[in-house]
């Protein structure tokens, strides 16, 4: 049972309340709709419970909404445990402890809670405006915890948020040093696969006709690029990234357990041109390939590179990756091709697209050699109505690229990729498809290169005996625009979004100086990963920084900081001056003190009253007004402020 002291007062129960909305809130367009109102609901429920002094609901009844919760949740997850499904059901549990406590214990749960909650919603986003939102949320909580240290003469919201700064302000030294210093880990923040990598958007291992094309409506950022020297033109910027063999007569896959080479030796190519370094900072995708401006001459540590020069991060890229790269952007493809390699390379379905066949076996035929092919395929698609577009009629047919070719002769790259690399296995020329992306936006605020899903692309790779694996970009034939000035400049005013447009200088200007601001956010602080840590630590002099020294060194710093803090806030409290509740009676002991009645420095206050009173019985109404009006205030639990001001009043009227 709450005594009187532990008691919740209304205003506690109205702090509470505004924490946990505030920290609930990014929440809310997560979770299901029934979720929130419910949440919203039982935080009602209990403000009106303190509004009008009605009794708290019983355990039965929220038992049953606990249990009804359960069964929600499964219903909607599929799952109790994991990400998404437990912070729902972390919400409605934080709002069902805020409609049962009673208690100031019940309430510092709940603050705990809380923070643990604010936690959470770094799983889903480490933006600027999400840590300046907490940030103002953790100030919020722990004002609000501040106020539970007081059992009387509660203080003004003003106190309480000034207090609550002045604690995170002291506790900045400590979170640097724990950020420098803290262990850091190559894993995703969540461990179950399904939640740590869902909601990522990108390429994928399959190209099917409109895959691409989808990619067009995200604006989400694949990666940016830093170049140590003049940036390469547009039109050679070609973003290396999944290799695509095999065909089925639809979809175009990639190999499950591709051929991997360790670096790619001088037998592999010929550089015909100066090397291009440059840093590359991927946003995580969930899937294992990096990329790179084709050919890529360096492998980024903890990869690997195919034997068709892709490369392949060691686990799948659940965080941001940033790592130094260099390529030849000429170059001469010396690879051999083997028996097998050519069976993939020239394999098509049986039976499958007749009438591209019949083309194909006639344009061949007109053709003296192979380049002479190529070039007449590249013609049909420059000098044909065929068209670039970002909403392709669907192709339904069980040949559709006949279907494309014959018919609707409108696609995105991925049909004209497709229907090219058809057409060249078609004519014997061994062709495959590589996807990756092309060009990109150079941010002239922070002088760097933004590559978006936007900038997906689709190319095809044809081997030549003189000259190897060749790049044929038939998307380059039909709209040369695209590959010259980007993919705003090769769509109608009607298919491209305003704001990848750039249609207007002021926002493109305010959206490069924003994004500056959030690459730099991400290469200091969400980039300080692993590689990062231990080259800091070798510039100060830790050459083997595992994560015993690095603890050693953190808790030595850590524990000066705190000594530190320790000693200015013991010096601050030596200096201060008492509160006034405290100074009139210590005044007022001080007066009975030179008559003789001096307070021992353990005798309590009433105890002190007694004796006083039976010292000097003829002051005795004075001194027990005085000693009920301190101890009420100091121990009492319905003080005043103006119990305050008559304490001071008649301390100052007292006189012996």
């Amino acid at each position: 049972m709450a005594t009187t002291t532990d008691r919740l007062h209304p205003r506690h129960i109205g702090s509470l309340a505004l924490a946990l909305v505030m920290v609930t809130l990014p929440h809310f367009e997560r979770v299901p709709w029934w979720v929130t109102l419910l949440a919203v609901v039982l935080i009602g429920w209990r403000l009106y419970i303190t509004r009008y002094g009605l009794h708290l609901p019983r355990i039965w009844l929220l038992l049953l909404i606990v249990a009804a919760t359960l069964g929600g949740i499964y219903i909607s997850y599929g799952r109790i445990l994991g990400r998404d499904s437990g912070i729902a059901l972390l919400v409605i549990m934080l709002a069902l402890k805020l409609l049962e406590m009673a208690t100031l214990r019940d309430a510092m749960i709940l603050i705990f809670l809380c923070y643990f909650l604010v936690i959470t919603n770094f799983l889903y986003s480490q933006s600027i405006p999400t840590a300046l939102y907490l940030l103002c949320v953790v100030w919020i909580v722990t004002a609000t915890m501040i106020g539970f240290q007081f059992r009387t003469l509660q203080p003004g919201y003003k106190y309480q948020l000034r207090s609550a700064g002045i604690m995170l302000l002291q506790s900045v030294p400590l979170m640097l040093v724990l950020f420098v210093l803290f262990p850091r880990v190559q894993a995703p923040i969540w461990s179950m696969p399904q939640d740590a990598y869902s909601g990522k958007t990108g390429l994928s291992d399959e190209m099917a006709p409109g895959s691409l094309s989808q990619l067009i409506l995200s604006d989400a950022i694949a990666f940016r690029v830093s170049f140590d020297s003049q940036i390469p033109p547009v039109n050679r910027l070609y973003w290396r990234g999944p290799v695509l063999w095999d065909f089925d007569g639809y979809t175009w896959t990639a190999a499950r357990t591709p051929y991997r080479s360790s670096y790619p030796g001088p037998r592999e190519y010929h550089a015909l041109g100066n090397l291009i370094e440059y840093t590359v900072t991927i946003e995580p995708h969930s899937h294992r390939w990096l990329f790179a401006l084709d050919l890529p001459a360096r492998v980024p540590p903890r990869s690997q590179m195919t034997n068709d020069f892709q490369l392949l991060f060691q686990t799948q890229v659940s965080n941001r990756i940033r790592y130094d790269m260099a390529s030849y952007l000429s170059y001469r493809n010396n690879a051999e091709l083997g028996r097998y390699e050519l069976q993939r390379a020239l394999h098509l379905p049986a039976n499958s697209n007749p009438r591209s066949a019949e083309l194909a076996a006639k344009m061949r035929g007109a053709a003296p050699d192979e380049r002479a092919y190529i070039t007449a395929v590249l013609s049909m698609f420059r000098n044909q109505n065929f068209y670039y577009t970002t909403t392709p009629p669907l192709l339904l047919s069980r040949n559709p690229v006949d279907e494309f070719l014959f018919s609707t002769r409108a696609g995105f790259c991925e049909h004209y990729a497709s229907s090219s690399a058809v057409l060249m296995r078609m004519a014997g020329i061994p062709a495959r498809i590589v996807t990756g992306y092309q060009g990109g936006e150079l941010n002239t605020v922070g002088n760097y290169l933004t590559v978006r899903q936007a900038d997906a692309h689709a190319w095809v790779e044809v081997w030549l005996k003189d000259d190897g694996w060749v790049r044929v970009d038939p998307t380059a034939a039909v709209s040369p625009a695209r590959i010259e000035a980007g993919l705003s400049a090769a769509l109608p005013q009607t298919e491209v979004l305003t704001l990848l447009r750039g249609e207007y200088a002021w926002l493109r200007q305010t959206r490069m100086i924003w994004d500056s601001i959030a690459n730099s956010w991400n290469q200091a602080v969400l980039g300080y990963t692993q590689d990062r840590q231990r080259q800091l630590m070798r510039h100060i002099g830790i050459d083997d920084a595992t994560w015993k020294s690095l603890a050693t060194v953190m808790f030595i710093a850590t524990g000066a900081i705190t000594l530190i803090l320790a000693a200015l806030m013991l010096h601050k409290l030596r200096a201060a001056r008492p509160d006034a509740v405290v100074a009139a009676y210590t005044r007022f002991c001080r007066q009975l003190a030179r008559r003789g009645v001096a307070r021992h420095p353990s005798e309590g206050p009433d105890a002190f009253r007694k004796r006083a009173i039976a010292s000097r019985p003829e002051l005795a109404q004075p001194i027990s007004s005085i000693s009920a009006l301190y101890i009420r205030l100091r121990y009492g639990d319905n003080a005043h402020g103006a119990d305050a001001l008559q304490l001071q009043r008649e301390v100052a009227t007292f006189r012996l």
